[in-house]
């Protein structure tokens, strides 16, 4: 089967979106990735064996997706990208990850009539009540979370599957939208393989963590993340691991919350 995978991001990196593509192409699909790129040089490419399809956006484009579901510029702009791609690529079914670009999805396959499995990478509404331009004025004024998970109802109403993260957020999904379980698929985000068995490393790093009990955090760094929970319980551990050391890479713009705990 022809799958398009529609992102509204850059490619690579993105893991959890490479190990879903990689898994079905073992299974003998093809995938064909539409996502965003910010550099006229950029072109399309194979990477490994994913079909990456680049589609030209912008700066304004960008600051626009936080507003798709208060004004529908954006989705505008994307749903004939979207449709470009499926039928330029005779796209058989569609994957969307996450819910930002999921209405230009659902309108550019208004005619297509194509299976559509939403891929939620988080439970967006709520997160977002946590986002620190979302505390202040204009984006407390100009952007809903009420709107967006009333959105996010609907698309899960219209998805032919849905595929979340954690068994926490499908409970809450079928309790709140009474859709069947039958619906909805756990895919946890896991480390594929290669990232450890392919791993290059770095002698010197090895060195100065090698006297270390090692606690490593990798991605983003936001508040909602738990980090500042993760730092107080060094008090508490280093009471048991004497040589405990907490090493967190990532970064978002509450970095400096964490600098000061």
């Amino acid at each position: 089967m022809r799958i398009g995978m529609i992102l509204d991001k850059t490619f690579p990196p993105d893991p959890r979106v490479e190990n879903e593509a990689i898994s079905l192409i073992e299974n003998g699909h093809e995938v064909f990735l539409f996502c965003l790129k910010y550099d006229k040089k950029l072109g399309n490419e194979v990477i490994n064996k994913i079909k990456v399809k680049r589609y030209q956006s912008d700066k304004l484009a960008y600051k626009l997706s936080a507003l798709a579901y208060t004004i529908p510029f954006y989705t505008y702009l994307m749903k004939w990208k979207i449709k470009h791609f499926l039928k330029e690529n005779k796209i058989e079914a569609i994957h969307i990850h996450d819910m930002r670009i999921a209405e230009a999805v659902f309108k550019a396959n208004q005619k297509g009539n194509l299976p559509i499995v939403l891929d939620l990478h988080d439970n967006m509404p709520e997160i977002m009540k946590l986002y620190a331009h979302l505390q202040k004025f204009p984006g407390k004024q100009l952007i809903s979370p009420k709107k967006w998970k009333l959105k996010e109802e609907e698309f899960i109403s219209r998805a032919t599957k849905v595929i979340t993260v954690s068994q926490e957020f499908i409970d809450e999904v079928v309790e709140r939208t009474h859709i069947s379980k039958d619906k909805i698929v756990l895919v946890p985000n896991t480390v594929h393989q290669s990232f450890y068995k392919e791993a290059i490393i770095d002698n010197l790093i090895v060195d100065n963590y090698k006297n270390d009990f090692v606690i490593l955090y990798l991605g983003d760094t936001g508040l909602r993340r738990g980090l500042q929970t993760a730092i107080d319980s060094l008090v508490i551990l280093k009471e048991k691991i004497k040589n405990v050391k907490l090493v967190i890479v990532g970064k978002s713009s509450t970095d400096k919350i964490l600098h000061n705990r």
